[in-house]
């Protein structure tokens, strides 16, 4: 029996082979929590041979009270800001990053679509980034069906984290996020 080897196809076209590279090379490891993205980007994550070096785990916190209950947002700032808002982005990747026990967390909420939700329209993304000594939260503006926004947001998050793990590292901060065409703002 021959067995055949083939890519993953969530890899191609992100950061991931790079960000797996980089994080394996310092030690260090990650985790997400993710909304909108379902677990996608810890799932493009694995599909890189040596990801389980690096990759914790991931939290799927799709319902708004999971997002408290499993990343530890805390309610007020669900009550205060709504799921989709920076600050829960930065409090996804923080919960991320606590409860996986990682060094850097990613956070991602966000409205995929084809409705706007809470008065934020399709395409609408908060992303978290944080370390042990860094926090980054940038708002993509995001374009396509609900399969294209969610693979940008996971494109722009593995390029994010690999951008805030190795500084000389493109991030989507100040411009557009690679692979995708929207734009991002920091935050």
């Amino acid at each position: 029996m021959t067995v055949h080897s083939t890519a993953d196809p969530l890899v191609p076209g992100t950061a991931a082979p790079e960000l797996v590279r980089e994080l394996t090379g310092r030690g260090e490891t990650m985790a997400t929590a993710e909304s909108l993205t379902a677990g996608l980007a810890a799932a493009t994550i694995a599909g890189v041979p040596g990801a389980s070096v690096v990759l914790r785990g991931g939290l799927v916190v799709y319902a708004t009270e999971l997002k408290a209950l499993l990343a530890g947002v805390d309610g007020a700032v669900l009550d205060e800001f709504g799921p989709v808002s920076p600050q829960t982005g930065r409090a996804l990747a923080v919960g991320a990053r606590d409860r996986c026990g990682a060094d850097w967390g990613i956070g991602l909420t966000g409205v995929a679509g084809p409705a706007e939700q809470d008065g934020h329209p399709a395409g609408t993304v908060f992303l978290g980034i944080v370390g042990r000594r860094s926090s980054n939260v940038v708002r993509l503006r995001l374009h396509g069906n609900r399969w294209q926004i969610r693979r940008a947001a996971v494109v722009a998050a593995l390029a994010g984290l690999l951008g805030a793990v190795s500084p000389s590292a493109p991030g989507p901060a100040g411009g557009r996020p690679a692979g995708t065409d929207g734009a991002a703002d920091a935050l």
